[in-house]
């Protein structure tokens, strides 16, 4: 567990950059974000490169999909995240017998006006948590195509915007596959990142017991509020600058993901999208308005891999789609223009 410095305000004292509507810079997007980290470290151990992918998909207005195996607190750091930006939080529970109006909301017939009137879904929310999201059939799984890419919903005709900022968390459990049903590769891609949770070492799982054991105050703190956020992604996409040399190398990467022999399919456009805007919340959260070829590095990985299709003579001899990634950025040279 990474320890931060000064401590998170109080919960009287949430962090609100700017007036209404105000501007906020890169510093504000650091503070905030270490902050953040701040408050979840005193109840999730470890975990920090997931916390931090939180953050960056947070920072971009992008969906994030947690994989892991039950009972490493996905859910709970999931729960614990939204807590501390002070916005509307809903869970749904994949279930193989969940319908789309089950998560969308569907029309009541009011016999009291004579007309019907929308009864608003889970996902008319800030931070929906789509618990084992694998679970459901594809029919509910599609229901949150629309909402993921356009941040709209469409109910029997009629179109209805969501808030913002509006983040899906999804998770879902590699090992247990009896009963669920894998997301088809266009809900994947509209994650911008996969984030992996791993099991804790020997020193975190001691600490996640003394955790448990010892009498401790479960109150988080909100750190920040809804309208902030706006702006922090908005300082993000607008006040980063990126360099040639940093759009050439994101270029060279997603092209040597279609030509590797080992893919079926490499990244779509969408993919160097997602290394772009990841590398800017990344830089902006190191407290940098400009991009280094690291800051690709760091996030390279979780945007890309889980959108390429191995061939199946690479997946019998073990390799990953992760491994793929990391060849290539390893391979690939970084050219500064001048």
């Amino acid at each position: 567990m990474s320890e931060f410095a000064p401590p998170p305000p109080p919960p009287s004292e949430k962090i609100v950059s700017g007036s209404a509507g105000g501007l906020v810079d890169i510093s504000d997007v650091e503070r905030i974000a270490k902050s953040i980290q701040d408050e979840l470290s005193k109840h999730i151990i470890g975990m920090k490169n997931v916390v931090q992918n939180l953050m960056i998909s947070l920072l971009c207005d992008g969906h994030i999909l947690l994989e892991g195996v039950p009972g490493i607190a996905k859910t709970t750091l999931a729960k614990l995240f939204a807590r501390t930006l002070g916005c509307k939080y809903k869970r749904v529970q994949f279930t193989p017998d969940l319908l789309p109006s089950d998560v969308l909301g569907t029309n009541v017939f009011d016999q009291r006006s004579s007309t019907f009137k929308l009864r608003r879904g889970p996902i008319f929310t800030n931070i929906l948590l789509a618990d084992e999201i694998n679970r459901a059939p594809p029919k509910t799984q599609s229901a949150l195509l629309e909402a993921m890419a356009e941040r709209q919903v469409s109910i029997e005709g009629n179109t209805y915007a969501l808030s913002s900022p509006f983040i899906v968390i999804a998770t879902q459990n590699p090992i247990e596959q009896e009963g669920t049903y894998p997301l088809p590769e266009a809900q994947l891609d509209r994650f911008l990142m996969k984030s992996v949770v791993g099991l804790p070492n020997a020193s975190e799982e001691e600490q996640i017991i003394q955790l448990k054991h010892r009498p401790v105050d479960n109150h988080i703190n909100e750190i920040t509020t809804a309208e902030t956020i706006v702006r922090l992604q908005k300082t993000v996409r607008d006040s980063v600058f990126v360099d040639q040399g940093i759009i050439e190398y994101i270029r060279d990467v997603t092209m040597r993901t279609r030509t590797d022999p080992r893919l079926i399919l490499g990244g779509s456009p969408r993919a160097s999208i997602a290394m772009l805007s990841a590398s800017k919340a990344f830089a902006a959260m190191c407290g940098r308005d400009f991009v280094v070829p690291d800051d690709i590095k760091r996030i390279v990985v979780e945007s890309v891999y889980h959108r390429l299709i191995l061939k199946p003579e690479a997946d019998l001899e073990g390799i990953t789609a992760q491994t793929i990634v990391r060849d290539i950025i390893r391979d690939i040279p970084f050219r500064e223009t001048r």
